[in-house]
């Protein structure tokens, strides 16, 4: 069980002691830090809530309400909802923030509070400590009886987020429909089990085989929208015959798809083909962070654009994609940030575009994956006694591999060739998580197996 505190929120197990645990008590904190923030920096005393349909979500969502409401904030309450449409609403709504109550792809026993500004963004990291610092040193004023917020609930922004979609110059709903495709959803019993047959249906496909779309927040599986989670999609593609399998993590912003041969398109290639369809429409730059595939940079380049790396972390995404103008962007995950829409990982507009691209490729999904470069990447981990300087580490491999490009924006990235190993500290746990690419799956374990030998050499020299 554990509480985790981070600039871009709270995210906890449910139960336990206050300060060890996502308590009542943690959740009435946080809220009131993250309110207060809010009024002072954005001089607006409204705030936008939605929540994903974990079990805890009800009572969560209670307290948030409340606290809010406490210190004279105005809240807008959009029930079960997704983490992008929230985003929307926020903007829509003049809000001064918002909170999504959600702990995306964990599983049920977790819960958490993630925090937008004014422009239905994720916080800076500035703004993150901030609110931290607020939670534990500031004491809270309360508003009298005849100044608190006001309370309104709004469940229409679903589909007002879907209608958004629909207007945007590329997706082709037309030539969507004009497949009739078939197509099996898995919603792991979230929200997604709202919003995405509604999609699905605006988007002329009427032909949907729906898997755990009551939203109960009873997660049929581990709710990460990982190949080995992904079993029971593969094989009613198969069974069935179905034109694609699409999966939705718990908030809806990210998206893993299963190809007709019952075969995982890969969430890594998510981004790279909704890319590939924007890019050779329009001319502009993209952006994944430094732990995601080449194929994007690769797919850029091949239409003639330039491929921009980020910090990981969805704020850093979008930073650098407002810094270089990108037109697109993501990351590795199945998080596709389409700016046009707006500024936040979407596996809405993403289903949206991949079945324009698919339509109009003339292709199924198996032909249109084998059109991309194959990348393997090995994802290990190295435990590190909390004594050891992680810093020093990571210089001691910069020299020793100085005659490659190394990136040190975050963490340690170092090319050789096409190949790359990516290096970052853990926020969380004393350990090193190391992730290697190569469009060879022995070498990019050959790669990750290297650099833990030489952390381990670093660390004895030490």
């Amino acid at each position: 069980m554990s509480l985790i505190k981070s600039i871009s929120g709270i995210r906890g197990t449910i139960g336990g002691f206050p300060g060890a645990n996502l308590t009542p008590t943690d959740i009435m904190k946080f809220t009131l830090a993250f309110g207060t923030w809010i009024k002072e920096q954005e001089g607006n005393r409204k705030i936008v809530i939605g929540r994903d349909a974990r079990v805890s979500g009800t009572m969560v969502n209670n307290i948030v309400v409340g606290s809010l409401q406490s210190i004279g904030i105005d809240v807008v309450d959009l029930g079960l909802s997704t983490t992008p449409t929230v985003e929307i609403a926020v903007h829509e709504e003049k809000a001064g923030g918002g909170i999504i109550i959600t702990a995306s792809h964990n599983p049920k026993q977790w819960n958490a509070l993630k925090l937008l500004n004014s422009h239905g963004e994720f916080i800076s990291a500035k703004a993150g400590e901030e609110v931290l610092r607020i939670a534990e040193d500031r004491v809270i004023e309360f508003e009298d009886v005849n100044s608190l917020g006001s309370y309104t609930q709004d469940d229409t922004y679903i589909d007002r987020h879907i209608e958004k979609i629909l207007k945007l110059k590329l997706v082709d709903v037309a030539a969507i429909k004009a497949k009739n495709y078939k197509v099996a959803i898995d919603c792991v019993n979230s929200s997604g089990g709202i919003a995405i047959p509604k999609l699905l249906r605006a988007l002329g496909v009427e032909n949907i085989l729906e898997l755990y779309t009551e939203p109960t927040g009873l997660f049929p599986h581990n709710p990460e929208p990982l190949p080995e989670n992904l079993t029971e999609l593969a094989n009613t593609v198969k069974k069935y015959n179905v034109d694609l399998g699409i999966c939705v993590d718990p908030d809806v912003d990210r998206l893993a798809l299963v190809c007709d041969d019952g075969n995982m398109f890969g969430e890594e290639y998510t981004l790279v083909a909704v890319a590939d369809y924007i890019l050779g429409k329009k001319k502009g730059a993209s952006v994944s962070n430094l732990s995601s595939t080449r194929a994007l940079r690769d797919v850029t380049e091949k239409h003639g654009q330039e491929y921009f790396a980020s910090a990981v972390g969805e704020v850093n995404v979008v930073e650098k994609m407002k810094e270089v103008k990108a037109v697109i962007g993501g990351e590795g995950n199945g998080g596709i940030i389409y700016p046009e829409l707006h500024y936040g990982r979407d596996a809405m507009v993403g289903i949206a575009l991949f079945l324009t691209h698919l339509a109009k490729s003339g292709m199924n999904a198996t032909q249109l994956r084998a059109t991309y470069p194959n990348y393997y990447i090995a994802k290990k981990k190295i435990d590190l006694d909390l004594s050891v300087n992680v810093e020093k580490l990571f210089e001691d491999l910069e020299n020793k591999y100085s005659k490659y490009p190394v990136n040190t924006i975050d963490g340690i990235k170092i090319e050789f060739d096409k190949d790359w190993v990516h290096l970052r500290r853990s926020n969380t746990e004393p350990i090193v998580r190391i992730y290697a690419e190569s469009n060879s799956e022995t070498t990019a374990d050959n790669i990750s197996n290297q650099i833990m030998s030489d952390l381990r050499t670093f660390v004895k020299k030490a």
